[in-house]
């Protein structure tokens, strides 16, 4: 088995715009910004996942790689923002349009993937048709789309245009284990990717810090401390090792507020593989969980 700790790749939205439940810092200042992808590197990390719609993140990774000379060297994958153009005779203009402003702020003429932020457009052939046409001009290299629920994640895996596929997955979002998502994607030989593996920080929250309309955790969040109790770990521990030990993931996305996160992730990834105890307790054990709480575009902001 590859070292756990190639499967990260650095979130970068935290960069970009202040982001997160359990974040208190706010959002990072660039020089921070800049320092966090320096050690990332240096440790191995070498895919960076932005998006179109993430403020300042992809300039700041433009210049981190222009900077230090990593063109070439490093994997950026970024996403088309939710909102396209309708009429079929503009979808073109406005995806290639996105595209290319990303690729004037990456600093870059080619990047590793291109994503759609809304899932819902792998259905229409006309916007995957266009992601195919810029993969076969040489500006990207794979293409694929972030999802959000079971049903547009076995939609994706069957599409044979599709290479990459991001998922939610973690501790207490186990809907796609209950699927044959992952014996598929093997199949069809998808690359798939886990975000939210820490819940936007709901899985890392203290219990009296939980906010009324997430009230619904708290009981959750005491099994979860219960069994990670027996197995001296910390809530962040389990959920690293529970998307980390995974064979059905090849990735997994991670974002961090400062460097001293960054550090502790890095650190706790490397010895996941010995948790595998904790993590079979933790399989099946938080099935049906409601969709308010495991899904972050329903929470009350």
């Amino acid at each position: 088995m590859a070292k756990l700790t190639e499967k990260l790749v650095l979130g970068t939205v935290q960069f970009g715009l202040p982001y997160g439940i359990n974040n208190s810092t706010g959002q990072p200042t660039k020089e921070n910004s800049l320092a966090m992808l320096d050690f990332a590197y240096s440790k191995g990390i070498k895919i960076f996942d932005t998006a179109f719609a993430y403020g300042d993140a992809e300039k700041i990774l433009g210049e981190f790689c222009r900077s230090r000379g990593l063109s070439g060297k490093v994997k950026i994958i970024t996403k088309i923002k939710a909102e396209i153009a309708s009429a079929p005779d503009e979808i073109k203009k406005d995806i290639f349009g996105q595209f290319a402003q990303s690729l004037e702020r990456l600093k870059t003429g080619q990047i590793d993937g291109c994503l759609l932020h809304e899932p819902e457009q792998i259905r229409d052939a006309g916007i995957v048709n266009v992601l195919q046409e810029l993969k076969e001009q040489g500006l990207v290299k794979n293409i694929g789309v972030s999802i959000y629920d079971e049903a547009d994640a076995i939609y994706a895996v069957g599409l044979k245009e599709i290479d990459y596929i991001q998922i939610p997955y973690n501790i207490f979002d186990q809907r796609l284990d209950q699927t044959d998502f992952f014996r598929l994607a093997g199949q069809n030989k998808k690359t798939v990717f886990a975000r939210s593996v820490f819940l936007q920080g709901l899985l890392l929250m203290p219990k009296d810090r939980i906010p009324p309309h997430l009230a619904g955790a708290k009981a959750y969040l005491k099994v979860l401390d219960e069994i990670i109790n027996k197995y001296s770990l910390t809530r962040m521990q389990a959920a690293l090792a529970f998307a980390l030990i995974n064979d059905g993931i090849d990735h997994v996305v991670f974002g961090v507020d400062n460097t001293d996160q960054l550090v502790e992730i890095i650190n706790l990834a490397a010895q996941a593989a010995g948790h595998d105890d904790c993590v079979k307790e933790l399989k099946n054990k938080f099935i049906g969980i409601e969709k308010y709480i495991i899904s972050p575009n329903l929470w009350k902001k």
